[in-house]
This record gives C-alpha cells, sequence and structure tokens, in this order.
C-alpha cells in the first residue's frame, strides 16, 4: 500500500466526502455495481485517513527514556 503525504489530509477528506455523494448518485440511477465499487474505494479512503491519523499521533508523541540502574552503566 502506497503512504499517503500527511499534508494531504484535506484532500484525502474531500476525496470521501465525493465518494459518498457519487455512492448516493449510483444508487439512485441503480447502478448496483458502480455503487459496490465506490463503496471499496471509499472503505480504502477511510482506512488510508486512519493510518494517517495514527501516524500523526505517533509522531507527537514524546518518546520514553529508560536508564538501567545496572552498575555497568553507571
Amino acid at each position: 500500500m502506497l503512504r499517503v503525504d500527511p499534508q494531504q489530509c484535506r484532500r484525502l477528506e474531500e476525496i470521501i466526502r465525493r465518494l459518498g455523494d457519487r455512492i448516493d448518485e449510483a444508487g439512485v440511477s441503480g447502478s448496483l455495481g458502480e455503487e459496490q465499487g465506490l463503496q471499496i474505494s471509499l472503505e480504502a479512503a477511510r482506512s488510508k485517513l486512519a493510518s494517517l491519523d495514527r501516524l500523526s499521533r505517533t509522531r507527537n508523541r514524546t518518546p520514553v527514556t529508560r536508564y538501567r540502574r545496572d552498575p555497568l552503566y553507571a
């Protein structure tokens, strides 16, 4: 899977909104095949957005530093 640039988060949110609109249109027109294909694309876009959210949270976290209490390291 390709990694999405974190700066493209807003664009990905817009893509998700538009996919939802297109799914609604496909449902109205009765095109079940198109609706299913768009639903798969929507799920993939949501998954990428969730992975971006996880990535941004882990990057913003302060790492915990642990020191050994071993006489050799004193």
